[in-house]
């Protein structure tokens, strides 16, 4: 098999387990929104997660990134069991240092809530600083998590990191439907300590398969945790930096009107949707390709292949844009409108969606120029753009809030995203040289045109028909699945039309595949 094919095989089953992690992911909110509905305790529950959640993804990003180049050199230099012996000594250190930052968020707990919600006063507080507590073994976890990601991908292992999101969410679900009830809010804090434990369960077979075995190595002057160090630190800086603008999102969200929070939190995970599944994947297999082209100096290859991936995330994000934004109520209304989540949350939710989807396009860039840095050894770069994408994040969300309030905030996160994306595609280009953004301007141009088409019909169709139908959840659901069904299909066949070449190159594939 080629290795063009092997990474499009290898894509498209990352995309399977990640679709199934985000629809299970789906069903999970659903039946949050479902049971505790859009409110004080969500908005305290979100707030609590995300004290916990930035802390771990910075953890994890900062350690899984590093570790596949690291690892790989070591392989190369030294050997499998050299390799296995520095896994084992990462994993030491990063569990010893996880452990001391979680006693540090334990003691500094109520400042953490603080931050992220000022408005929040008396019973509230007292209860997102008790979830928040809750939730801090999380962050023990997730470095060890970070590091048996960095192990599996560096030996092309995708199969148990893509599929992590299964038995998390599976977890979530099982507590969701049975035991809810009993153990309320705190319960489901629980629940989300297990299912971060899951995720690491299902990594050790697929690692033991890999060679893996655990020994107790714990050495900090070894010189490959000083370049983990080294190489972490400014991710960790990044991270960090680009989660203070949605620490300021909530914070501000914190002082307007109840259901503020939940409303940028739903809409977000709407947004992840394309993220997570599609974009995730894209990145996923061209980073270590990427990683490769350049050890070898192979620049105009490395350039080829960044090339590919942005069209990819162009011809998928546009046209889910615009999608996004005609039938956001619709989507909203199908994914949570049941239980609590009434209609009022809908509307709320919705709004945040359209302003969320205008940065839908950059934000996906971004995750692959991002990478693109680090391949080529540079942390520097983005944690600088994202210190000045929070910086215009900060100063929009200020103003913006005013008079749009939470959909404001929404906006300001796009521009902040479109403006940090555009400078680190500049950056690049002095970096390495041409990039060729006129072929990218050609496929955004077409994308954007059979977009702008598809819209119009998928909007005219689902309103059509929904009119027509009446008003229910069924007929709701048939207008939109219908309306996307032949949105999607438009979309394709205006991007053949149009001469796309990614698009003609997968219709040629799947015609040659039936001939055979």
């Amino acid at each position: 098999m080629t290795k063009s094919r092997q990474a499009i095989k290898t894509t498209l089953i990352i995309i399977i387990f990640t679709l199934g992690s985000k629809f299970l992911g789906f069903i999970r909110e659903t039946l949050i929104a479902a049971k505790f509905g859009s409110g004080m305790e969500t908005d305290t529950y979100f707030i609590a997660i995300s004290a916990t959640s930035i802390i771990t993804g910075i953890i994890t990003n900062a350690i899984s990134t590093t570790s596949i180049p690291i690892l790989s050199e070591i392989k190369y230099k030294e050997g499998k069991d050299s390799k296995i012996k520095h896994t084992n000594n990462i994993i030491n250190v990063v569990f010893i240092a996880s452990i001391v930052i979680a006693i540090v968020a334990w003691i500094t707990a109520p400042l953490l809530v603080k931050l992220l919600a000022k408005g929040f006063t008396g019973e509230q507080f007292e209860l997102a600083v008790e979830l928040t507590r809750i939730g801090l073994p999380m962050i023990i976890l997730s470095g060890v998590i970070g590091e048996f990601t960095g192990f599996l991908q560096s030996e092309q292992r995708f199969l148990a990191t893509a599929a992590v999101g299964l038995p998390f969410n599976f977890v979530y679900l099982f507590y969701l439907n049975f035991l809810a009830s009993d153990f309320g809010i705190r319960g489901l804090m629980i629940a989300a300590v297990i299912a971060v434990l899951s995720q690491l369960l299902i990594q050790l077979p697929e690692a033991k398969k890999a060679g893996y075995e655990y020994k107790f190595i714990f050495d900090i002057k070894d010189e490959y945790i000083k370049k983990v160090i080294t190489l972490s630190g400014p991710i960790l800086i990044g991270v960090a930096i680009n989660d203070i603008g949605v620490v300021i999102d909530k914070t501000l969200a914190s002082s307007l009107v109840e259901g503020s929070i939940s409303a940028l939190n739903y809409s977000n995970k709407l947004i992840g949707l394309i993220n997570g599944v599609f974009v995730s994947a894209i990145t996923t297999v061209i980073f270590p390709i990427i990683s490769k082209e350049f050890n070898n100096d192979n620049i105009s290859r490395m350039k080829k292949v960044m090339g590919y991936g942005v069209n990819s995330i162009l011809l998928i994000t546009i046209p889910a844009t615009v999608g996004l934004i005609v039938l956001a109520k619709p989507i909203v209304a199908i994914a949570f409108q049941r239980g609590e989540f009434d209609a009022i949350a809908t509307i709320m939710t919705s709004q945040a969606l359209i302003f969320y989807s205008l940065g839908l396009v950059a934000m996906a860039l971004r995750l692959l120029i991002t990478r693109v840095y680090y391949s080529l050894q540079d942390t520097k770069t983005p944690m600088v753009n994202g210190a000045i994408s929070v910086g215009i994040n900060i100063a929009l969300s200020l103003i913006l809030v005013q008079f749009m309030e939470h959909s404001g905030l929404a906006l300001g996160t796009s521009i902040a995203n479109t403006a940090a994306t555009l400078l680190m595609f500049y950056s690049l280009k002095k970096k390495i040289g041409s990039l060729g953004t006129v072929g990218y301007t050609i496929t955004f141009i077409k994308s954007g045109l059979a977009s702008a088409i598809m819209g119009v019909i998928a909007y005219t169709v689902y309103h059509g028909l929904y009119g027509s139908l009446g008003i229910s959840k069924l007929y709701n659901l048939i207008s939109l699945l219908v309306a996307v069904g032949l949105a999607v299909i438009v979309y394709g066949v205006l991007c053949y039309i149009f001469k796309v070449g990614e698009v003609r190159d997968i219709v040629g594939r799947i015609i040659k595949r039936i001939r055979r």
